[in-house]
């Protein structure tokens, strides 16, 4: 990897000489906000309602672009190497910040040092889903019966070393079944291999099954957070079904380059707070099986923080390692 310093000293040069001021108002153009996950995820469509709001906020087009691949490590190092003049920006989640450096050999980022996050964003429980028509179960102590019954099943996710992956492999484990993890590209295969019948279960982002579950496609047999979640009521949450100590939520920043100005930084998270404080918007995220959050950027940093001590042991616990 280039060395930071240069590549910093490069990129200032890089601006002056495209005629961007320090003291031009920013966003006086479009900005990119880059999506690490393929389109129809849980990532891809809260994004871009939040790209909404930023448009109104500061009266200018924020374009979402979905770059995904290595579990989001190709979008979010994108990210990192732009320019940090607040043109780019991009959503990362739980895996960027505390995942995918304890899964993956080698890391094209280090997002303690390459990435300035501006704010949260949200945060969403996981959610044990099942396709109707393939599945019986109708809790998931009568999953767990079946399941044995069955032998070998297997479960879809994301990705290698996702929260939904990792989900999967402490269900496995804890209820002892003999499961395969099927890694996908993002919710939009997983779903239709699941109707399928070609993937027994997943425990995927509440955000990307939330219409699935509506239709009566799949049956919802437990979520992830710790208090039921307020549009799926009748749905337990994974202690109240039986299963201890399995409290998981995935969540995700605002992130741009280092050495983007603090004060672009600023705006973007205090445009945050005022979006996250619309309770229609609000209303719309539960819906959609999450929680809009805002917070100031150290606020990002020290849950971040916290997260690593976490996953760190769930990761090696799973065994997966990505070379």
């Amino acid at each position: 990897m280039l060395d930071r310093r240069l590549f910093l000293a490069s990129t200032a040069c890089t601006i002056l000489a495209s005629g961007v001021r320090a003291d031009e108002p920013w966003p006086s153009r479009p900005v990119h906000v880059i999506v690490p996950y393929p389109a129809g995820g849980s990532t891809d469509v809260l994004t871009r309602i939040l790209a909404e709001k930023l448009k109104d906020a500061f009266n200018q087009s924020f374009v979402v672009e979905n770059r995904a691949g290595a579990g989001g490590n190709i979008g979010i190092a994108n990210v990192a190497t732009s320019a940090p003049d607040g043109y780019t920006m991009g959503t990362a989640t739980i895996g960027h910040f505390a995942i995918n450096q304890y899964l993956y050999a080698k890391m094209p980022y280090d997002a303690e040092k390459d990435l300035t996050p501006a704010s949260m964003t949200w945060e969403l429980p996981n959610v044990f889903v099942v396709a109707s028509d393939h599945v019986p179960a109708k809790t998931v102590a009568e999953f767990i019966t079946w399941a044995k019954q069955r032998g070998k099943i297997n479960f879809g996710s994301p990705g290698v070393g996702t929260s939904p992956h990792l989900s999967g492999v402490l269900f496995s484990k804890q209820a002892g079944l003999d499961a395969v993890h099927v890694p996908f590209r993002g919710a939009a295969q997983t779903i239709p291999a699941m109707l399928a019948g070609d993937v027994t279960f997943a425990i995927d982002n509440l955000a990307s099954y939330i219409p699935q579950i509506q239709s009566g496609k799949m049956r919802a047999l437990a979520v992830t957070s710790a208090k039921r979640w307020p549009t799926l009521p009748e749905v337990p949450t994974m202690g109240e079904a039986g299963v201890k100590d399995f409290v998981v939520t995935s969540w995700a920043a605002f992130v741009f380059p280092a050495g983007t100005p603090r004060a672009i930084v600023d705006k973007v998270s205090a445009a945050m707070r005022t979006i996250a404080s619309d309770k229609a918007l609000q209303q719309r995220f539960e819906v959609a099986g999450a929680r809009c959050l805002s917070s100031t950027p150290e606020e990002v940093l020290a849950f971040a923080a916290k997260e690593r001590t976490i996953w760190k042991d769930v990761v090696a616990l799973s065994g997966a390692r990505v070379e």
